[in-house]
């Protein structure tokens, strides 16, 4: 995340915490570990800007920014 903020390409972390951890849903009983692929995934996991209004050249310097990324 910091080297896409460092190349001005956006991100963004929607949900920090599964949904059976978080608050709202607590009664339900689950904890930490029932569900290891939703932890994981959370931990893993960007939004990267993708909407109607997006230019094509924003588009392209995500991508370019998300391969230089994983190309080292």
């Amino acid at each position: 995340m910091a080297y896409i903020k460092e190349h001005q390409a956006g991100s963004e972390i929607y949900y920090p915490i599964p949904l059976h951890l978080q608050v709202c849903f607590k009664e339900l009983g689950y904890n930490f570990g029932d569900l290891p692929n939703a932890e994981r995934a959370v931990a893993e996991t960007l939004a990267f800007p993708i909407y109607p209004e997006l230019k094509e050249e924003q588009l392209h310097h995500v991508v370019r920014t998300m391969q230089a990324f994983y190309q080292g």
